[in-house]
C-alpha cells in the first residue's frame, strides 16, 4: 500500500497526509485478500487494513463453525447407534473392575 506514491492518502489518526512506512501503524501483511483472492504482500496501514483483516476473520469463525457442527452431528449419530445397540442387547455394556 505504501509502495506508490498515488497510495498515500489522509490520515484520520493523525489528521494530516499519510506518512507512510514512518508511521507506527505501518503492517507488513502477506497472505491472500479474502475479497479478491488475489495474493498480498505489502505494506499497509494497520487501521486501512482492518476491513480485510476482520473479512478473513468471518470466514475462519464460518468455517470452525460449519467443522464443530460436523463433529456434533457425528457424535450424535455414533451415541445413536450405541444407545440403540445396547437396549437391543447387541451390545453387551462393560463391568466395573474394582480394587
Amino acid at each position: 500500500m505504501f509502495s506508490k506514491k498515488s497510495d498515500l492518502k489522509y490520515c484520520p489518526l493523525l489528521k494530516k497526509p499519510c506518512i507512510g512506512n514512518e508511521c507506527m501503524f505501518a503492517t507488513r501483511l502477506s497472505g491472500k485478500d479474502p475479497r479478491t483472492g488475489q495474493d498480498v504482500d505489502d505494506e499497509f496501514c494497520a487501521v486501512a487494513a482492518l476491513p480485510m483483516l476482520l473479512t478473513e476473520s468471518i470466514k475462519a469463525q464460518h468455517q470452525t463453525g460449519a467443522a464443530v457442527e460436523s463433529f456434533r452431528n457425528e457424535t450424535i449419530k455414533t451415541h445413536t447407534q450405541v444407545l440403540a445397540a445396547t437396549a437391543s442387547g447387541q451390545l453387551i455394556p462393560a463391568k466395573r473392575l474394582e480394587g
